[in-house]
């Protein structure tokens, strides 16, 4: 891997796409695939960490997971909790620093609390930043943005619409991976995927390994990023 070290993306961005698919193809409930999803989350934040990427964006639960049955919703409520409680000491050993964007005012005050703690306790951590995308939906990002531009009456420019997107100060996504086999970005980071380069693969997001991470990062490497030019 050392071949391609220099040249791995700042920032890479993931749609963990395939947990319920997963689950139903090994005949277990869809809650199941979410769990063992949970698990590749911290193989993958922990090796993308090692390989000194800085940052790491997931895409957990969008605003439109909301529509999803009423139990699984209540399932990856508590998964969440579970996670922020069992993670904050694999953050702080490998120096990870932790960050949730979108619209977190929605989630109970239980999960907001461990959300701002997570993100308190970690922020002197200098190694990766892992990013939740939680309850997040690019348009309503977006949208959020310009309010913000409105109320403080700033000008609509590039610059001050990054300002106030939750992505602010975190460098555009260089690489954009989705997992399961399907094509498309799913109201994600539509901002800052303008120049992505972007990967599919059939995996299910619970069998994604290092090992066709690394395969990834490698093809990135030998791609040419023109970023409009010739």
């Amino acid at each position: 891997m050392s071949n391609f070290q220099q040249s791995y993306p700042k920032h890479v961005a993931i749609i963990m796409d395939g947990n319920g698919r997963w689950a139903k193809e090994q005949g277990l409930k869809r809650t199941a695939g979410h769990e063992q999803g949970a698990k590749i989350v911290r193989n993958i934040t922990t090796h993308a960490c090692n390989l000194g990427i800085k940052y790491l964006t997931l895409y957990a639960f969008s605003t439109e997971n909301w529509d999803r049955p009423k139990l699984e919703v209540e399932f990856l409520m508590k998964l969440l909790e579970k996670y922020f409680i069992s993670e904050l000491p694999i953050y702080l050993e490998n120096n990870i620093k932790f960050k949730a964007i979108g619209d977190l005012s929605k989630f109970s005050k239980k999960l907001q609390l461990l959300i701002k703690s997570t993100e308190e306790k970690t922020h002197l951590c200098t190694g990766l930043t892992h990013i939740l995308a939680l309850n997040y939906g690019s348009r309503n990002e977006i949208t959020r943005a310009v309010k913000k531009l409105t109320d403080q009456n700033l000008e609509i420019t590039e610059k001050n619409i990054e300002s106030c997107l939750d992505t602010a100060n975190i460098p555009d996504v260089d690489l954009l991976i989705r997992t399961s086999g399907e094509i498309r970005v799913s109201n994600y980071l539509l901002w800052q995927i303008a120049y992505a380069e972007m990967f599919f693969t059939k995996t299910y997001w619970p069998e994604f390994t290092t090992l066709e991470f690394d395969d990834i990062l490698s093809d990135y490497n030998k791609r040419e990023r023109r970023f409009g030019g010739i």
